[in-house]
C-alpha cells in the first residue's frame, strides 16, 4: 500500500514538535525551577544547554545510523527513549538529576530529529512538492521552539513544574501509533558504517567549546577553568577529524560542504537558530524577571513570533524555486536582522502593539531562513546520504539553539554583573544573577531600591544580546546577498 507523503509529513511533524517545545519549554519554567530545585545560575543554563548540546553530540552517528538501519527503524526507537525520558525529568528531585533526564531526552531526539527530515526527503518525489514539505517542517521546528514558552506558561498556571514534561508521554504513543501503521518500513544500506565513537568525541567536543564560550563572556574570565576546557574541545575535535579520515565510510561526509548552496543552508540555518532561540530565552526571562509578567502572561507576549514563524516557512518553501534559494536566505535573514535590531533599540519603551509587531517579523524572519536552509541542505545531498544531511541540518539547528542560549545568556548575566550598582551592601552572590539579588533583598528595607537597580542592569543585558544577535543575522544575510549577486549558484551534483 502506497502512504501518502503528506500523512507521512504530519506525522514526523509531530514528533519534531515534541523536539522542538523541549528546546524552550523551560524557559519560563526556569524562576519556579531556581527556587524547588535549588538551582544556581550555572544549573540553569545547563538544564537549557545539556538538550541541545548532547543532542548536537548525538546526530551525526544516529543520522548516519538511519542511512544503515533504516529512518523509521530509528525514529520509534527516538521516540521510546524520548518518552522515557521524559517521565523521569517530571519527577527528578534534584537539578542534577534533572538535568541528566535532559541528557536522555537528547539522546531520544537526536534519533527522531534526522529520521523525521529524511522520511520527508524520501517521501516527496517532486522537487516542488519537496521545498513545501521542507518549509513546513522547518516552520514546525522553529514555530514549536517559539510556543515552548506558552505551553510551559499554561501548564504552570495549573499544575506542577514536572507537567512541562511529562505532556509529552500520550503525544509519543500517539506518534508511536501512527508511526507503526501508516509509514512504510524502508530497508536502509547496511553496507554504510556506523561509529558511535565518532559521536562521543563530537560531543565531548562541542561541551569543551561551549563551556571555554561561556567562561570568556563572563565578567571575571577564570582561565584555570577556560584554558582546560577549551584544550579539551580543540584536542577532541582533532581526534574526530583524525577518525574521520581512517573510518571507510566517516559519518560527515566533508564533501557535501563544497556545493556553496549546501554550506549557505547550514550557516542560515545554524545563524537563525541562534537568533531565534536566544532572544527567545533573554526575553521570556526578562519579561518575567523585570516586568513582572507570569510565565503565562510572557509565553502570550511571544506567541507573534510563533504564529509569525508557522506562517512564513510554508510561504517561503513554496516559493523558493522561482525565487532562488540564495536570494530568499538574504531576504529572509534581512527581515529577522531588522526586527532584532528594533527590538534592541526600542526594547520595553515602545508601545506594546509595536513590540507584537516586531516580534512577528523576527519570527517571520527566522522562520523562512530556517525552512530555506533546510531546503538547501537536503536538495544538495544524494538520496543514499539524506540521513548525513538531515544530521547535519540538524546540528546546525541545535548547536545554533546551544550557542544563542550559552552566548546571549552569558552576555546578559556579564552586562548584568558589572551595571549592577546597588545603594546597599549586598553579600557578593547577588551579582550573579537578578534571581540571586532577589533573594538577597528579600524582606529587607529599601529592597525596592536595589530591585530597580537590578532590572535597569538586567533590560543593559538584554540590549547588548539582542545587539550581538543583531549583528550575528545581519552579517550572514550581506555575505548570502552578495552570494546571491555574484555568482546565483545553481544546485550542483554532489561529488565524493
Amino acid at each position: 500500500m502506497k502512504t501518502n507523503p503528506w500523512l507521512v509529513l504530519g506525522i514526523v511533524s509531530s514528533a519534531l514538535f515534541l523536539i522542538g517545545i523541549d528546546m524552550t519549554v523551560l524557559n519560563v519554567a526556569l524562576p519556579r525551577l531556581t527556587q524547588e530545585l535549588g538551582a544556581s545560575n550555572a544549573d540553569k543554563l545547563w538544564m537549557v544547554n545539556a538538550y541541545s548540546l548532547v543532542m548536537a553530540g548525538l546526530l551525526p552517528g544516529f543520522g548516519t545510523l538511519g542511512d544503515r538501519i533504516g529512518h523509521r527503524q530509528l525514529l520509534l526507537g527516538g521516540l521510546v527513549v524520548f518518552g522515557t525520558a521524559s517521565t523521569l525529568a517530571a519527577f527528578s528531585p534534584t537539578a542534577w538529576a534533572l538535568i541528566g533526564s535532559r541528557v536522555l531526552l537528547a539522546a531520544g531526539a537526536a534519533m527522531m530529529m534526522p529520521a523525521t527530515i529524511s522520511l520527508i526527503r524520501l517521501s516527496f518525489i517532486e522537487d516542488h512538492e519537496r521545498a513545501i514539505a521542507i518549509g513546513i517542517w522547518g516552520s514546525v521546528a522553529s514555530g514549536a521552539a517559539a510556543l515552548g514558552p506558552i505551553v510551559g506558561g499554561l501548564l504552570l498556571e495549573h499544575f506542577w513544574w514536572g507537567s512541562v514534561f511529562l505532556i509529552n508521554v500520550p503525544v509519543v504513543l500517539l506518534t508511536l501509533v501512527l508511526t507503526l501503521v501508516f509509514i512504510p518500513r524502508r530497508r536502509g544500506n547496511p553496507e554504510r558504517h556506523w561509529d558511535l565513537i565518532t559521536s562521543l568525541l563530537v560531543m565531548v567536543a562541542l561541551i569543551g567549546l561551549v563551556y571555554a564560550l561561556k567562561g570568556l563572556l563572563k565578567p571575571q574570565i577564570h582561565f584555570e577553568e577556560v584554558i582546560p576546557a577549551a584544550l579539551v574541545g580543540v584536542g577532541f575535535t582533532w581526534l574526530f577529524l583524525w577518525r574521520q579520515k581512517s573510518l571507510p565510510s566517516p559519518l560527515l561526509d566533508f564533501a557535501l560542504f563544497r556545493n556553496l548552496r549546501f554550506s549557505a543552508g547550514v550557516a542560515a540555518a545554524l545563524i537563525a537558530s541562534l537568533g531565534l532561540t536566544g532572544a527567545l530565552f533573554v526575553l521570556s526571562q526578562e519579561l518575567q524577571l523585570v516586568r513582572g509578567l507570569s510565565p503565562l502572561e510572557a509565553g502570550f507576549f511571544l506567541l507573534a513570533a510563533a504564529v509569525a514563524s508557522f506562517v512564513s516557512g510554508p510561504l517561503a518553501g513554496a516559493i523558493v524555486m522561482r525565487v532562488g534559494v540564495e536570494r530568499m536566505l538574504a531576504l529572509a535573514l534581512t527581515v529577522a536582522a531588522a526586527g532584532l535590531g528594533l527590538l534592541a533599540w526600542l526594547g520595553g519603551t515602545a508601545p506594546l502593539a509595536l513590540q507584537i509587531a516586531i516580534l512577528a517579523v523576527i519570527g517571520a524572519g527566522m522562520g523562512a531562513a530556517m525552512s530555506v536552509g533546510s531546503t538547501a541542505i537536503m536538495i544538495s545531498a544524494p538520496e543514499d546520504r539524506a540521513g548525513m544531511a538531515g544530521s547535519v541540518e540538524s546540528i546546525s539547528y541545535e548547536l545554533g539553539g546551544t550557542l544563542g542560549v550559552a552566548v546571549m545568556g552569558s552576555l546578559v548575566a556579564s552586562v548584568y554583573a558589572v551595571s549592577f550598582e546597588p545603594a546597599v551592601a549586598l553579600p557578593a552572590a547577588a551579582w550573579d544573577s537578578i534571581e540571586q539579588t532577589m533573594i538577597a533583598v528579600e524582606g529587607s528595607a529599601g529592597a525596592e531600591v536595589v530591585l530597580e537597580a537590578a532590572r535597569s542592569a538586567y533590560s543593559q543585558g538584554v540590549v547588548v544580546a539582542l545587539g550581538v544577535a543583531t549583528a550575528c543575522v545581519a552579517i550572514l544575510a550581506a555575505v548570502i546577498a552578495a552570494l546571491a549577486w555574484n555568482k546565483k549558484p545553481e544546485a550542483t551534483a554532489y561529488q565524493h
